[in-house]
């Protein structure tokens, strides 16, 4: 299809109040999904029919076309379904671990190389896909994306002002709306699909922000050229030892300077022909950046190495291993593209760019689905390395095994607490029944329990405090972890409850300031366990709160004497009342 061809079919009369009421459609249907408030768990079926319409009704309003409607729906429809059976296996995100959130990334980048893959194949009847016309979708679409964001930020701020004049003279509908999530929403996806169809008219203004973009990006390109010649040239002198010292940051920040150089190469390169840059400056920098992918990607895959040689598998250093291949890959193929094509390198990147895409758009959605386990393969490595003796029970990484390994890391958890080794299986079973991450704080190899239940000092004189209440206390922060406190623990009497203190509250530092506390904390015994007293659920405090609502508006208040207990020190109340 000719560029003018699609100028008019683009002027469509009917896109604006099609991806309007499309917009409105998929903000409801949504909200309908994900319910109102606070949900701390979202099913896989919930997922699967939230991905299905917000990346159908995404697409659609971004590829379709009055002259191609049936495969543009198609196309949409097909990648929301794709979406969906992704999320939908990967399951409830009650079982997500820390990492989980890669997978969305990959599936949303694998969505958007597509869409302007078959944008540009589309045009051009399905024969092989011109990068021209690929490369300006992809700018464009980028461009389409951040200002109907932004557009939809305009609609909110407008919809808030109004709601506040409104307010003025005593009309409150609006903004009594603007709290309820169904009306926000169905707006925010309104506002969105308008906006969408209204930039998608003005296509010669959003090809004009498009150059300025690239124009911006392309002056860039020597500041940053110029950093990572000198940072490459002063590495020879500075050693790599301050790389490996740093392993933690140093394969990400190295991986974000190689995305940003090829972000540059291809804003400065265009998509050839007219678009090729003319000055000097920007083309040898786009050469310079092209060649420093390479060294910078070998650094950030011999960091990583390090690392996993060191510690093993981990979810996080196996994304940033699959990471550094894809870089790896790249960084080959801008180099030799330099190489072979020496002064016209850039029209050998281009085509190269266009099979990058496809092989990064489908390792990208394989990366997605559940059949790669990342948990799987760093559980497995982990626990080999526990049962081997490289890493003893002490020192493994309890709280990564229960918490951050996903549901390989529970089931390798539960069948360490029936190992034959004592120390290991003590150690199993204390962070199975962890709740947290906090819980497991004082397994890490500098503290040192004994020395924390010594700095405890035990009230009143000679009193049986269980050894599950120390337990808590060692846990907490001003007992456990800082080795130059204590604290007091006050057996209340009963038996049943019991007093926290920080000895830091009443200790006179120095300066003659003494430090500001809330007071003790009060904990309880209840269903054998000790911790803070429970507080009321949800259902009864919203009937409390409704009792009380009708009990104020019908006027019944008075005041009653009421008997409470407090903290004394020394005769002076510490902390606030409880009862």
């Amino acid at each position: 299809m000719s560029e003018a061809l699609e100028q008019r079919d683009e002027r469509w009369p009917l896109l604006p109040p099609i991806l309007a009421a499309l917009g409105l459609a998929a903000g409801l249907i949504a909200h309908w999904i994900i319910g109102t408030g606070y949900q701390p768990e979202i099913s896989a079926v919930r997922l699967a029919l939230l991905s299905f319409v917000s990346v159908s009704a995404l697409l659609f309003g971004f590829v379709v076309i009055r002259t191609d409607l049936i495969r543009s729906v198609i196309f949409a429809v097909g990648c929301g379904a794709v979406a969906a059976l992704i999320l939908y296996f990967n399951g409830a995100t009650s079982g997500w671990s820390a990492t989980e959130g890669w997978r969305l990334v990959c599936l949303a980048l694998a969505i958007g190389i597509a869409a302007p893959l078959f944008q540009a194949g589309r045009e051009g009847g399905f024969r092989p896909i011109s990068y021209s016309q690929a490369h300006d979708h992809a700018w464009t679409n980028a461009v389409l994306w951040c200002l109907s964001w932004a557009f939809v930020g305009v609609v909110m701020l407008l919809s808030f002002l109004l709601a506040a004049l409104f307010n003025l003279i005593g009309i409150e509908l609006l903004s009594d709306l603007l709290e309820k999530e169904w009306f926000w929403r169905g707006l925010v996806g309104l506002s969105f699909g308008l906006g969408l169809a209204l930039l998608r008219e003005q296509r010669r203004i959003v090809g004009l922000l498009q150059n300025v973009a690239m124009l911006v990006l392309g002056v860039l390109a020597p500041v940053l050229a110029v950093g990572l010649g000198l940072f490459l040239i002063a590495l020879p002198f500075t050693g790599l030892q301050p790389l490996w010292e740093a392993t933690k940051s140093t394969t990400p920040i190295l991986l974000a300077c190689a995305v940003g150089a090829l972000l540059l190469v291809n804003a400065v390169i265009g998509n050839g022909g007219d678009d090729a840059p003319r000055n000097r400056v920007l083309r040898w920098a786009a050469l310079v950046l092209a060649v420093a992918i390479l060294p910078l990607v070998g650094i950030a895959a011999v960091a990583t190495g390090l690392r996993i040689g060191q510690y093993g598998f981990t979810p996080e250093r196996l994304w940033g291993l699959t990471f550094v291949v894809i870089a790896s890959v790249v960084a080959v193929a801008y180099l030799a593209s330099v190489i072979r094509g020496r002064g016209g390198w850039a029209e050998r990147v281009r085509p190269a760019n266009l099979h990058l895409a496809m092989i990064v758009c489908g390792v990208a959605l394989l990366l997605a689905t559940p059949l790669v386990s990342f948990n799987g393969i760093s559980t497995r490595d982990q626990v080999a390395r526990l049962e081997s003796g490289k890493v003893s029970p002490d020192k493994f990484d309890w709280a990564a095994l229960a918490f951050d390994f996903g549901e390989p890391g529970r089931n390798a958890l539960e069948r360490l607490r029936a190992s034959g080794n004592a120390a290991l299986r003590a150690k199993a079973v204390e962070a199975a029944k962890a709740e947290g991450r906090y819980d497991l704080a004082r397994n890490e190899p500098s503290f040192d329990i004994v020395a924390a239940a010594k700095r405890i000092r035990r009230l009143p004189q000679g009193a049986a405090i269980p050894n599950e209440l120390i337990d808590l206390a060692i846990r907490w922060e001003s007992c456990g972890k800082d080795t130059d406190s204590g604290c007091t623990v006050y057996l209340m009497p009963g038996g049943r409850e019991a007093l926290i203190f920080d000895d830091r509250c009443f200790a006179t530092p120095p300066s003659g300031v003494r430090r500001y506390c809330h007071g003790p904390n009060h904990v309880v015994l209840r269903d054998g366990t000790w911790g803070e007293p429970k507080t009321p659920e949800p259902d009864r405090r919203k009937a409390i709160q409704a009792a009380e609502i009708e009990a104020y508006q019908s006027g019944a208040i008075e005041v009653r004497p009421v008997q409470r207990r407090q903290v004394f020190v020394g005769g002076v109340p510490v902390g606030d009342p409880f009862e």
